[in-house]
């Protein structure tokens, strides 16, 4: 009896270890698939934030450069970016919006063609949930969640005071941008601002009543509405305030055509190339340097954070865009002439000395 006991007793020790032994394994592996699909939860929530950037044209020469510094800084901060160009199509930039929506992006930073075409896109955004940035040119008629941009009523002053400075009196023609642009608009308000004094005490002139635009900001258009300008007052113009340095080359291209560049002053705006060569060569006079690094890394940071649900501790400001006062970052525009050419864009990184005194 006592060796049939302990028989049993071996017999049923190891049996019952082997019972434990499977609940410790079940055990272990409900804690394993649990730790799983804990991890894919916390995955999901920490996937990459997604930026769309909705361009109105690469073409133009600045854009891939915003495009190239936004890109590079949203990556650094751990999001993908989504570039669409419009070729400056607003329609096409709506359709495109629209896509990169339905590819669930978390931000839609915009260049808008058209101002007002434009807040299509952010009513379309928002009913997705997702944040629009208005980036350089406000979206009007609409509420976009942040107008990040350099103050451009202050880009139209610097153009036209710099002009009156070295002009004081005389025939003066304002040339702006697209008029479907609210940039174009800021930007006469701001030379108006600085030129209205001289034009009330009558030292200032305003040649075709200061109402020429140039669409599309064409150099083209503006080719040929300067070249009518100069018909019409038989060349008697002293300063041409241009919006742009697109619009200011074909202004000068109409005055070398008159043996008149370099006579008449001639304003600008972006410090493109072509007009940083023209400032050295002499035919035109200014142009106002907008640090673009500056406004894509932040306007990339501010992506990000608004993709967190975090606050946007820059936008200290407001600009009223025909709807609300919408949260804007307004950044400091330079005045540029042949002086400190060299040490506010060729130092900035800009362009090359080489490129631009074409060595």
């Amino acid at each position: 009896m006592k060796h049939s006991c302990t028989f049993t007793n071996s017999f049923w020790l190891p049996r019952t270890r082997w019972k434990i032994g499977m609940k410790t394994t079940l055990l272990l592996s409900v804690l394993m698939a649990c730790l799983v699909m804990l991890s894919g939860c916390a995955d999901q929530g920490a996937k990459k934030i997604k930026i769309g950037l909705s361009v109105e044209s690469l073409r133009v020469e600045r854009w891939p450069k915003d495009r190239d510094i936004f890109i590079a800084e949203a990556e650094k901060l751990g999001a993908e970016v989504i570039v669409q160009s419009a070729d400056g199509d607003e329609r096409k930039q709506n359709e495109q919006a629209e896509n990169m929506i339905t590819q669930g992006v978390d931000v839609l930073v915009v260049i808008p063609k058209d101002s007002v075409a434009a807040s299509q896109i952010v009513e379309a955004a928002h009913a997705e949930g997702i944040k629009v940035i208005a980036y350089d040119r406000l979206i009007r008629e609409s509420s976009p969640d942040l107008y990040i941009s350099f103050d451009n009523e202050q880009v139209g002053y610097l153009q036209a005071e710099y002009l009156f400075r070295k002009k004081p009196k005389g025939n003066y023609f304002l040339l702006g941008g697209a008029p479907t642009d609210n940039n174009a608009q800021l930007l006469r308000q701001g030379q108006l601002r600085a030129l209205q004094p001289a034009i009330d005490n009558g030292d200032i002139r305003l040649v075709a009543e200061g109402k020429h635009w140039a669409v599309n900001w064409d150099p083209r258009d503006a080719l040929k509405k300067t070249e009518q300008v100069l018909t019409q007052t038989q060349d008697k113009i002293d300063a041409v305030v241009a919006s742009n340095d697109g619009t200011a080359g074909g202004v000068i291209q109409a005055l070398e055509g008159q043996n008149l560049a370099g006579r008449v002053l001639v304003s600008g705006q972006d410090a493109e190339l072509a007009a940083c060569q023209r400032i050295v060569k002499g035919t035109q006079t200014m142009t106002v340097y907008k640090p673009i690094h500056l406004i894509a890394t932040k306007a990339a940071q501010a992506a990000v954070a608004l993709a967190k649900g975090e606050p946007i501790a820059e936008a200290t400001q407001t600009v009223n865009n025909g709807k609300i006062d919408v949260p804007s970052i307004l950044l400091t525009p330079i005045q540029v002439d042949k002086d400190n050419l060299d040490a506010a864009v060729i130092k900035d990184g800009f362009h090359t000395h080489e490129a631009v005194y074409q060595e």
